[in-house]
């Protein structure tokens, strides 16, 4: 009976005993601790510094004239930047209706239609497609040529003929203002 009248004695108006309140502290203390020890290992699986730096580009697309193109690096792969001039924007357009291995319109592949931006990879086996420098073979639709197994691409980067299963990669991109663009 004695233990009775202990318990009774123990309990608070709301009917809680300090042993109630001994284990409710004691785990949240606990799970502070296993919070604690874990997050040093979630922390580290977020990307560090260096790789966070290689996700974005920025391009100063001001020094870029009409018909000219330039390569960048962006997550370790080419980017062609192209300045596409009036003939090739409207050879893009009318191939629109072509017969096209990957169907896209030069409008879903372009936020500008002056500016083209590609991820330089052919989409067979990786290679880098020729036609960003002035007298590398354009192909036969007047985009880029890989040489390796004869895949061509037209003014938009579309697969034309070749191998190649789908377009060239149109990277993330936002154009910053007039003369600034950022990939990724």
């Amino acid at each position: 009976m004695a233990d009775t009248a202990t318990n009774v004695e123990n309990k608070t108006e709301g009917g809680e005993s300090r042993r109630d309140f001994l284990l409710l502290a004691t785990s949240v203390v606990g799970a502070a601790g296993v919070a604690g020890a874990i997050w040093p290992f979630v922390d580290s699986m977020n990307p560090a510094a260096d790789v966070l730096a290689l996700s974005t580009t920025e391009v100063d697309i001001s020094q870029i004239e009409e018909g000219q193109s330039v390569t960048v690096v962006w997550r370790g792969k080419p980017v062609f930047v192209r300045h596409r001039t009036q003939e090739e924007i409207e050879q893009a357009a009318t191939d629109d209706a072509a017969a096209l291995v990957d169907v896209q319109t030069d409008a879903d592949r372009v936020q500008k239609a002056e500016w083209l931006i590609l991820v330089g990879v052919c989409t067979h086996l990786g290679c880098v497609p020729l036609g960003q420098k002035p007298g590398d073979p354009r192909g036969e639709f007047g985009g880029w040529f890989c040489p390796c197994h004869g895949s061509h691409y037209d003014t938009s980067g579309r697969i034309r003929k070749g191998p190649a299963p789908k377009n060239l990669a149109v990277p993330p991109y936002a154009f910053l203002d007039d003369e600034h663009v950022k990939i990724g």
